[in-house]
């Protein structure tokens, strides 16, 4: 693999050595009770919003109220969401880098509460449009940043399972609003907990540091990483780590889009996390999560009460897949995990075709239940790769100086695959006007062209700090370079400490 170096990095190592479990640390214990009402919640908009739509076609008196959507017409109420988000995407980074992290999730939480209100009175179909247009366009907002400052919060030990847990709150919203069905007002919940208690957490210490407000970042490194002891040899040298690293990365940055662009590693970086974006929508669970009625009455369920209780499980069942898969996510490589998922992915779909088929062309029982068995079979599959690692692999796939860009860039081409989804699935699902069940098998086909793309171009990220992870792709003259200024600067800081009476008196004593 291209600039992948393998280095002794001093503080991944001391992170690794630390036997004290997070939650006997005061300080750490409190910033990840935090990160739950203030951050995880963003996601759980996200699964409402899917789920809100899936069960609302079950239910009479929606589809009564809006003259029974079909096509290209359900494919716009449902599509409405993402397209906001397409047209609210470039002004992202403007908020995030210079104003930082919480107040561009304070931005979006606000606009999301407005579009919600609005949905939630809507009087028609246009009203009902609009409405989700704004949700839309507020949404990638607290989700960049938002993702962003976990994984730049986090203790480095426990940065992959928080980074991880943030997107499968997404099945929390979900399940709600597959069990309420109907109350739009409900979706602005997560948003007013983000307003009211933003502001007690933290900012990003990289934030601060790229702004030259080192002593607030060192002061937050020694309170949460430090548990408030100024003489914290981790939380020094984690601070001389990002210092130097940041430095380096401003050096070579435009500090625009054309970032990007500027290297060959940063066009892969790009590519990447645009596949990233397209596989997370385009991987056939957009099917399951917004048209999963169609898909059931494609085999013969028809009845909604059946329909909205095996939606509810399945809801639940994604929960418990995306948390396991959450916690477990330190013991095993990311690429690993994300073509063990893709696989899993594409024989779930092969198989689901072929009964599916079955079904409808001989009118099988057996078959048909058989679809059941296959759409729960996919969830685990789905939730390894496209829901669990998502973020973790995105924070670390992206530097900091293009980070805020980067994820901005995976939400643009993600929401732009969930519109193209969510208003092509229904006109091929249709069985009069489509191809009904055949058109599953073009998921079959682009989940193998998937599964062929991650093997030849994802790297390998875990096991590293997001500093060695800046120069995951580039030459090693310039991966060397950051390792050993930060070991200087490192241990610069020490014989400052022993000057002062500090602890650590040499490199070696960190």
């Amino acid at each position: 693999m291209v600039g992948v170096v393998d280095t002794d990095n001093i503080v991944h190592r001391m992170a690794m050595d630390d036997k004290v479990p997070w939650y006997q640390k005061k300080h750490l214990r409190y910033l990840y009770f935090m990160l739950f009402p203030c951050l995880m919640g963003i996601e759980m908009t996200s699964g409402f919003d899917s789920q809100i739509i899936n069960a609302v076609q079950l239910v009479p008196a929606w589809t009564n109220y809006f003259g029974h959507p079909t096509g290209g017409y359900k494919g716009i109420l449902a599509s409405a969401l993402p397209l906001g988000a397409c047209i609210g995407l470039p002004f992202i980074p403007l908020i995030n880098d210079n104003l930082g992290r919480r107040w561009c999730v304070m931005v979006g939480s606000v606009i999301m509460i407005i579009g919600s209100i609005l949905q939630g009175f809507a009087q028609n179909a246009a009203m009902y449009i609009v409405a989700r247009l704004i949700v839309g366009f507020g949404l990638p907002y607290a989700i960049v940043a938002g993702s962003s400052l976990i994984g730049e919060l986090a203790y480095p030990k426990e940065r992959a399972v928080l980074t991880s847990l943030f997107n499968a709150a997404y099945f929390i919203g979900s399940i709600t609003a597959a069990g309420v069905t109907t109350p739009s007002l409900l979706q602005m919940s997560p948003s007013l907990l983000q307003v009211a208690l933003i502001f007690f957490l933290p900012e990003s210490p990289r934030f601060l540091i790229s702004k030259d407000r080192h002593e607030e970042a060192l002061a937050i490194l020694i309170k949460y990483h430090g548990e408030g002891d100024e003489n914290s040899e981790f939380a020094r040298a984690e601070y001389a780590e990002i210092k130097t690293t940041i430095a380096i990365e401003m050096e070579h940055s435009k500090k625009s889009w054309l970032d990007l662009v500027s290297t060959a590693a940063n066009r892969r970086r790009l590519l990447i996390g645009s596949l990233v974006g397209i596989f997370s929508q385009l991987s056939g669970n957009v099917v399951i999560s917004y048209y999963l009625g169609d898909i059931l009455a494609l085999v013969g369920f028809t009845d909604p009460q059946f329909a909205a209780k095996y939606n509810i499980g399945n809801q639940v069942w994604g929960l418990v897949c995306a948390v396991f898969t959450a916690l477990i996510i330190r013991r095993f490589r990311r690429r690993t995990m994300y073509l063990v998922a893709i696989f899993w992915c594409l024989t779930a779909y092969v198989a689901w075709t072929i009964c599916a088929g079955v079904a409808v062309t001989t009118g099988s029982d057996v078959a048909a239940k058989f679809c059941l068995f296959w759409i729960y079979f996919y969830q685990p599959g789905y939730n390894i790769g496209f829901n669990a690692l998502t973020y973790t692999f995105l924070v670390e796939l992206f530097p900091y100086a293009m980070r805020a860009r980067g994820i901005t860039v995976f939400q643009f081409f993600g929401k732009a695959a969930q519109f193209f989804g969510t208003n092509v699935n229904p006109v091929g699902l249709d069985p009069d006007t489509g191809i009904g069940w055949k058109f599953l098998i073009v998921y079959c086909c682009w989940i193998a062209v998937e599964a062929a793309l991650i093997w030849w171009l994802w790297p390998e990220t875990s096991g590293r700090t997001l500093e060695e992870l800046a120069f995951l792709f580039e030459d090693d003259e310039r991966a060397h370079k950051a390792t050993e200024a930060v070991e200087k600067v490192i241990h610069h800081e020490d014989m400052e400490i022993s000057e002062k009476g500090g602890t650590a008196t040499t490199k070696e004593a960190v």
